[in-house]
């Protein structure tokens, strides 16, 4: 989410913010599947919606098929609709953002934890490794509220708008609540075929590669395809745009409202330029083809959001903070982590790559941070932690912090090794999901030194 773009962005401000508020790359089978392995994986989405007039409604379609990968054999699925979050069930007058109804496929229960959350019942249990899907009418809402599922003027976000497939794991089914600020998504990376009818005047910055064809008149149909990804976003609008190939040939689509500054793009096209090679090379080439970022003067209420293949990004006047969204690209787009559980693993990660992107100056980053803000703070505390009457922590311990530990990682390490460990964490986690133990696991092999002290000194559990 929102970066703290280095030491001199506005910390306050950030905070404000937040108070306000696949055909998949198949690893190989491993000789023994746990009976919690999570599940449903390798999904596929084919997803069609019609957008009304100005792109504030969108009907259509969805149907996902998935793999059960649990030796356990899987008697429903979760689908999540995260995009009824904020307002929940809705009320008389005033129904929920996102709306499922003709289900295909399976039995649908009641909508539990917040109307965020439906529970359909499969037909038969399908067994390890079968295959089956299930499909819906689909109808969305864009809220009026500046937000990543929201407006601002005469453009829509649709973040966390499509339902998507929620995990199963040995901890047992994942239905974490929205807590209003952070993340606190957990998908598998999947495949999706996203078809959208709307009016020429809009355009439609999404996830993925998109062609476009001739509708029905004065209509455009837009087709994006992304695979691997954990989820699919996009916007529309009568967007400004142009486009830049990277040095290292990553094809880059500027999106940008009429009130944003010139130099807001400017700045922020130059960023992501830089960025996206040089993550590349540091952690591994950028997976996805090409990458839309979509830029707004107006989203100071809400900041910055990364999803996969597009950036949504307040343009701030004190510096963009396009380089830490796309730092997300790696850490919670291609190393997946369950947000919820370990918000550090995706937003230290990416404070970290941005800081040494600018080469802030880290050295005594730690120790300027004086005391931890409580006896129970830790960086690996749940958003259900900060939820739960610490939420003046998040951006102190996640951000701040969590930086700065890994910065002091790299000095435990040394420059080099802490380099090629971070490289072949995110190779050996590629498009699947890692933990903290994992991360330790590959820290402590890179050196002889024990990170027991280190791991205490810095409250990583």
């Amino acid at each position: 989410m929102t970066s703290l773009r280095h030491w001199r962005a506005p910390l306050l401000a950030l905070a404000a913010v937040l108070l306000l508020l696949p055909r998949t790359a198949a690893a190989e089978e491993p000789a023994v599947v746990p009976v919690g392995a999570a599940t449903p994986d390798r999904p596929s989405y084919d997803v069609s919606l019609r957008a009304d007039a100005d792109g504030s409604h969108w009907t259509g379609h969805q149907s996902v098929s998935f793999r059960n990968s649990s030796r356990t054999p899987l008697r429903s699925v979760d689908v999540r609709l995260w995009g009824n979050g904020t307002d929940g069930c809705g009320a008389p007058g005033r129904p929920s953002p996102v709306r499922v109804s003709k289900v295909v496929g399976g039995t649908p229960r009641a909508l539990t934890v917040g109307c965020t959350a439906l529970r359909i019942d499969l037909p038969a249990p399908l067994p390890y490794r079968a295959r089956t899907s299930v499909s819906f009418d689909v109808a969305l809402t864009v809220p009026d509220r500046v937000h990543r599922f929201g407006r601002d003027g005469a453009y829509r976000y649709l973040g966390n708008a499509l339902p998507l497939l929620s995990v199963r794991d040995a901890q047992g089914r994942h239905l974490d609540p929205d807590v209003g600020f952070g993340e606190s998504f957990y998908t598998l990376a999947g495949d999706f075929r996203v078809v959208l009818d709307h009016p020429d005047a809009l355009l439609v910055p999404s996830t993925g590669t998109t062609t476009v064809r001739p509708g029905a008149p004065g209509r455009t149909v837009s087709t994006s395809v992304a695979r691997g990804v954990r989820d699919f976003a996009w916007a529309a609008g009568p967007f400004r745009t142009k486009t830049v190939t990277t040095p290292g040939g990553v094809r880059l689509n500027a999106y940008w409202t009429a009130t944003t500054s010139p130099e807001g793009v400017a700045v922020g096209l130059k960023d992501a330029v830089g960025s996206v090679d040089q993550f590349g090379k540091r952690f591994g080439r950028y997976p996805y083809g090409e990458l839309d970022l979509v830029m707004s003067d107006a989203l100071d209420d809400f900041g910055s959001m990364e999803f996969p293949g597009l950036v949504l990004l307040w343009t701030e006047p004190e510096g963009s903070a396009v380089v830490h969204e796309i730092a997300h690209q790696w850490f919670y787009g291609i190393v997946g982590n369950d947000q919820f559980a370990a918000p550090w693993l995706d937003e230290s990660f990416a404070q970290y790559a941005n800081q040494t992107y600018y080469r802030d100056d880290t050295t005594t980053c730690w120790e300027d941070q004086g005391e931890w803000p409580s006896d129970t703070a830790a960086l690996t505390r749940s958003m259900g932690y900060y939820a739960d009457g610490h939420r003046s922590e998040y951006v102190r311990v996640v951000y701040m912090r969590g930086g700065c530990a890994l910065h002091d990682l790299e000095r435990v390490l040394g420059g080099k090794a802490m380099a090629a460990m971070m490289r072949g964490y995110v190779r050996d986690h590629w498009r699947g999901v890692a933990t903290t133990a994992d991360f330790k696991r590959a820290a402590q092999a890179a050196t002889a030194k024990d990170l027991g002290p280190f791991w205490r000194q810095h409250r990583i559990l």
